[in-house]
């Protein structure tokens, strides 16, 4: 109790003494109001600077200012060159084993340009605004992978650039960050940077190999050349990232009858729902059976056209069906499909869906609860004009609850605030990939300008083509590098080794 007073009167210091010595309309509004408003914000600046108010000022002030020299409040896809996306350098991808995203770095691919430091800065930062906005007070895992890097990938502006960004720009952000493969030429220069990031991020610094890296990340997050099973390989557009953003809303825009539909039914849902209880722990089928739900006429609204799944996933909390993959169809009749969860356990259990496609998808429910015994029905319906496509997420979270717990809107929200992410289970979901490819044929076949779509894909091959070209160049030209280095190094051990002979004799 003392420590939480301790840190509110040095909260409310430091919004004073910011107000008074700082705040002179030098900086962005917006990042002035979050301040005022956000307690999380002037803490998290507060232990980075282990609660020193003069050295939370400082960096609040280099922050801000920052910011607006950026204007990262302002950063959009469309303010960066769209080449810059198209390499693939850096992006968000995966998670580690404490649960972390990952901050992907592909050294290989960068090269020290000074006509584009300030767009690779920008960049950047548009990331880690973008994940900051999407999972707020959560940290990162930075990965830097330097496979098949050399000299020329070193810029050491840009490496200070991007300690400072978690030194100063976004405190607490950085959970640890993984030095991948460093090449021994790099050593020199890795000293340099640990001069950079301080005594309280030098422990944060791990360095890795093949045969250790698994450590800290699971082979199903890490790509094959790491030794992992994670078969993600880049590509844009769209962003490929899988950030999880907040739980969709159960009063989103509905502009669709059928989302009028499922939105009228949630009564009837919940009502299902507390019928399904059992006190002996069996799981009735009477939710899931679609015989007998065809046969109470209105009552199937919510899950008319839905396709059934076929799979269940095992879970220690519930069992997920489908196991992996959710299909679609192509016909305006098929733009939904059904997720069933049955709870295992003899307690109850609070869930929630996220999505990586907020604006594509409805969820209903999207944050309930499910007695012992008992199951739901989840519907995830495609809005409005929108198609599936294979970049799109689903995460299932799920929570053991006491006994004594609320099941409302309140309760559940305070629940997911305290519970450790250690009693979370998780499980994903991806899009059936051929319910899409036989839409995309569909749609191919029965369009009036098909004849354009087959010359838009020849140039588009065209294009992967010419990328692939490029790549093997830059393998070619990193092999060359790797060959001259061997030389070098025989031909100065032989240089000494002569040297050395003529003075003995």
């Amino acid at each position: 109790h003392f420590c939480q007073q301790d840190t509110e009167s040095k909260t409310e210091e430091t919004r004073q003494r910011f107000r008074t010595e700082y705040l002179q309309g030098k900086y962005d509004s917006r990042d002035v109001y979050r301040l005022m408003k956000d307690d999380d914000l002037v803490e998290g600046y507060l232990t980075w600077r282990l609660h020193v108010v003069e050295d939370a000022l400082k960096m609040i002030d280099d922050s801000f200012l920052w910011r607006k020299e950026y204007c990262v409040n302002d950063l959009t896809e469309s303010c960066i060159p769209k080449w810059m996306f198209e390499t693939g350098a850096v992006y968000l991808h995966g998670y580690d084993k404490e649960g972390n995203k990952l901050f992907w770095f592909k050294v290989k691919l960068h090269i020290k340009d000074a006509k584009t430091i300030l767009d690779k800065k920008k960049y950047v930062a548009f990331w880690l605004e973008r994940y900051s906005k999407q999972e707020p007070g959560k940290p990162l895992t930075v990965v830097f992978d330097m496979s098949e890097s050399g000299l020329s990938n070193i810029d050491m502006d840009f490496v200070k650039y991007i300690i400072n960004c978690f030194k100063v720009y976004y405190p607490k952000f950085l959970s640890k960050m993984i030095m991948y493969e460093m090449p021994w030429i790099m050593n020199a220069a890795w000293k340099i940077v640990k001069t950079w990031l301080g005594p309280e991020a030098i422990s944060k610094l791990k360095f890795v190999s093949k045969s250790d890296v698994q450590t800290y990340i699971s082979p199903e997050h890490l790509p094959p050349h790491m030794g992992g099973t994670d078969p993600f390989k880049y590509s844009y557009p769209p962003l490929p990232d899988d950030d999880f953003q907040s739980p969709i809303s159960d009063n989103g825009p509905v502009v669709s009858e059928e989302e009028n539909e499922s939105k009228d039914t949630e009564p009837e849902c919940k009502e299902s729902l507390d019928s399904s209880f059992s006190s002996d722990l069996v799981i009735r089928p009477k939710k899931v059976n679609f015989s007998e739900d065809l046969d109470r006429g209105d009552s199937i609204s919510r899950t008319k056209w839905v396709r059934k799944p076929q799979t269940t996933f095992k879970g220690t909390l519930i069992n997920i069906s489908p196991a992996e993959e959710l299909s679609f169809g192509s016909k305006d009749t098929e733009r939904k499909c059904l997720i069933i969860l049955n709870n295992v356990t003899k307690n109850q259990v609070a869930f929630k869906v996220r999505t990586t496609a907020p604006e594509k998808y409805r969820v209903k429910p999207s944050n309930t609860s499910c007695e012992a015994g008992a199951s739901v029905d989840i519907v995830v319906s495609l809005h409005g004009g929108f198609q599936a496509s294979p970049q799109d997420r689903f995460l299932i979270m799920a929570a053991e609850m006491e006994q004594s717990a609320g099941a409302g809107s309140p309760e559940l929200a305070q629940f997911w605030k305290e519970v450790p992410k250690t009693k979370i289970m998780e499980h994903r979901c991806l899009i059936h990939p051929q319910n899409l490819l036989y839409s995309t044929f569909l749609c191919y076949l029965y369009s009036p300008i098909s004849q354009y779509t087959v010359c838009f894909v020849h140039q588009l091959m065209q294009v992967m083509a010419s990328n692939c070209r490029l790549e093997k160049k830059l393998d070619m030209c990193l092999w060359v590098q790797k060959v001259l280095l061997v030389l070098v190094s025989f031909i100065v051990a032989f240089s000494f080794s002569a040297l050395y002979l003529m003075w003995t004799s």
